[in-house]
């Protein structure tokens, strides 16, 4: 398991997942905080590519040893990548939800969208 950390190029949203945003597009995934509530992930259900997916939406949903939960998007646009080698190894998202646990990578539809998330020092005053 990942020990506790938020990094500071990510942006955040509100449901505990972040988002990496590279032009118009982005990569998306749940932060440590979500993973850690969730414990041990044991599958990942997918959007198909070419999808699309909105803002504070559900997009997908991940399944843990102890619940499934919704995956809130934490901005809108077309799901261009998926991460499949999640769906051999699902406990990626534990261990590592910044780098090799992403979900999912999209071509964003509205890039003002990006000013209503968070930095990393705004999140983690949520979760107190």
């Amino acid at each position: 398991m990942a020990d506790p950390s938020y990094p500071d190029d990510l942006k955040y949203h509100s449901e505990h997942d972040w988002a990496r945003i590279d032009g118009d597009s982005a990569t998306f995934g749940i932060t440590w905080y979500a993973q850690d509530a969730l414990g041990e992930v044991v599958f990942f259900d997918p959007p198909q590519v070419g999808s699309q997916v909105s803002k504070d939406q559900a997009y997908t949903e991940v399944e843990s040893v102890k619940a499934v939960s919704d995956v809130i998007a934490p901005l809108s646009g077309e799901v261009t990548e998926v991460n499949d080698a999640l769906g051999d190894k699902p406990e990626t998202i534990n261990e590592d939800p910044y780098g090799e646990g992403w979900l999912v990578k999209v071509k964003l539809s509205d890039l003002t969208e990006v000013d209503s998330l968070m930095d990393s020092t705004e999140y983690q005053a949520t979760l107190d």
